[in-house]
């Protein structure tokens, strides 16, 4: 199966462009090599998923028919990323939760209308 295609049936990816793209800016990799996206990915194959900060690891269990739901991706595919680097991807995580302002970001319906009235429209 081609790794684009694997990449969005064991829903690693959101859609298969985006794993095409994935795969021509060097954030995946199959058997510790950067791979593309036609590369063909069988059966006890490694594979590595740029995720900043981080590469997150797996190693393909099953083949896919087609794209399946996410209770069975465990069946498929076996996450064996080392405990430290899932640490490391948790705390870069809330380090830019945290940086984020309150209120910082998309106005609300109310902030909008009082924007509105501000500038007189």
């Amino acid at each position: 199966m081609r790794l684009d295609k694997f990449l969005w049936c064991v829903r690693l990816c959101k859609t298969r462009s985006v794993a095409v793209d994935a795969c021509k800016r060097g954030h995946v990799q199959v058997n510790e090599h950067v791979a593309k996206a036609s590369a063909e990915v069988k059966e006890g194959d490694h594979i590595a998923v740029r995720q900043a900060p981080i590469w997150r690891k797996f190693e393909v269990v099953q083949m896919p028919a087609s794209r399946v739901g996410a209770k069975l991706v465990p069946e498929l595919i076996k996450d064996v990323t080392p405990w430290e680097d899932l640490e490391k991807q948790e705390i870069a995580r809330k380090v830019r939760t945290a940086s984020r302002e309150p209120g910082a970001g998309r106005p609300t319906k109310r902030d909008r209308r009082d924007l509105e009235r501000f500038q007189g429209e």
